[in-house]
């Protein structure tokens, strides 16, 4: 089981809406369109893209999905180190 942080840029006003509500169901919202969705099993992460994949529109809308280990960093493709991170 991991943490991930999911975020969106949906730039229809129905599918934010209704990707909104999906998301609160099972995820904390920390910021306007960023979700924290703890302790979850690949399996419901799977899922959640699978159900997410339906309401987007492909070409118009980006939503992201990032695993977090607290305890080291953010997965990308290169982690970012969350103990000494980068500050502009």
């Amino acid at each position: 089981m991991h943490d991930y942080l999911i975020c969106y840029d949906i730039s229809d006003k129905k599918r934010l809406v209704k990707i909104s509500k999906l998301l609160e169901k099972t995820a904390a919202r920390i910021q306007y369109s960023i979700y924290f969705y703890p302790k979850v099993a690949k399996e419901c992460i799977d899922d959640l893209v699978e159900k997410l994949n339906k309401l987007i529109n492909q070409e118009e809308d980006d939503i992201r999905i990032y695993k977090i280990d607290i305890k080291n960093s953010i997965h990308l493709k290169s982690g970012i180190d969350l103990q000494n991170p980068f500050v502009i």
